[in-house]
């Protein structure tokens, strides 16, 4: 049996730097590693995504946003399997099963449920206002994402990091009650790229609207790059490269020896921000010019897309629907 690899992307918003190294850069390097022995599915999110957007046209816009991303970076859709969640009927039953194991305590301590809930008590409202049952039960739906496949890596950030630990917790559950019926996962961190900065130095989200987007023009990207918060200090000025948010994301892009450079620069005096800012926008047109093309190009060709997404779910369900009769056997339906 290969190792399969599964990564899922939420399409809440057009993708930036923040999710290329933090996520999608990564999975695509892992999905590579082992070559044959491997298989990478990836998938587009778009009912987790429901929680918060609500507009047909838009979610509609995400989802081939999201996938148009994915094979711009290169994905192969040959060798890899990518597909809309929506179009895997099977997760939905499967979510259902598992909620069934899943302990309300677990969800009660997921961090997007307990940063709302401290968001309303702090400004003195009822404790789940604003809150709806998809938000809440958002882990036991990704348990089903990673379960259904037999899954047995998912790269994932930090802040993710806690699913995957509810989606290990839910699957030991159910084998114990009806025996080696599920994969348990394991996640894939790559720590040197867990939090990347935004603009204002937090971290790189669509919420704060401090993101660089991947395959914006390029007048856009300058403008952004432009707009990262740096400190008063001038250029003969010692400065501390650990503490400037320009240089943590241009560390990404340069070779090695440039960020040497670089680094000794920001010590000894002799840079400015305004410069380095330049140069890290030049780095950023030549890593994604190319790829911005092939994005746009698949954005006018949205029937293209749509032909991809529906194949892959073709190869998804082969995948799914044995996993899904075993557990519908288990549990005696």
């Amino acid at each position: 049996m290969k190792e399969i690899v599964l990564t899922g992307i939420k399409p809440t918003g057009q993708p930036h730097l923040g999710n290329y190294l933090g996520m999608l850069k990564p999975a695509l390097e892992l999905a590579e590693e082992q070559g044959e022995e491997r298989l990478a599915l990836y998938f587009i999110a778009d009912y987790h995504a429901l929680t918060t957007v609500k507009n047909k046209k838009e979610l509609q816009d995400l989802t081939d946003q999201a996938a148009a991303t994915w094979l711009a970076l290169g994905l192969n859709p040959d060798k890899a399997i990518l597909y809309r969640q929506s179009d895997v009927p099977e997760v939905f039953e499967l979510a259902w099963v598992l909620a069934c194991f899943t302990a309300k305590g677990l969800l009660n301590r997921a961090h997007a449920y307990k940063a709302i809930v401290d968001e309303n008590l702090a400004a003195g409202r009822e404790e789940d206002k604003g809150i709806n049952a998809g938000l809440f039960t958002y882990p036991v739906l990704m348990a089903a994402d990673i379960l259904l496949y037999g899954t047995h890596i998912v790269p994932v950030g930090l802040d993710q990091r806690q699913h995957l630990e509810v989606t290990r917790d839910v699957a030991i559950a159910f084998n114990k009650n009806y025996g080696n019926i599920f994969t348990v996962p394991k996640a894939v961190i790559r720590k040197e790229v867990m939090t990347i900065p935004g603009l204002d130095g937090r971290k790189m989200s669509k919420s704060y609207n401090n993101v660089i987007p991947l395959f914006a023009p390029s007048n856009q990207i300058r403008k952004q790059v432009r707009r990262i918060v740096t400190d008063s200090k001038r250029p003969e000025d010692r400065k501390d490269p650990e503490d400037c948010n320009v240089f943590a994301i241009y560390r990404h892009f340069a070779d090695a020896e440039a960020v040497a450079a670089k680094r000794q620069l920001y010590l000894n005096g002799g840079l400015g921000y305004g410069d380095m800012k330049q140069e890290l926008y030049e780095l950023l047109e030549t890593a994604f010019s190319a790829q911005r093309d092939t994005y746009n190009a698949l954005m006018e060709n949205r029937d293209e897309l749509d032909t991809v997404l529906r194949q892959g779910a073709e190869k998804a369900r082969d995948i799914a629907v044995p996993i899904l009769r075993k557990v519908r056997k288990a549990v005696g339906v």
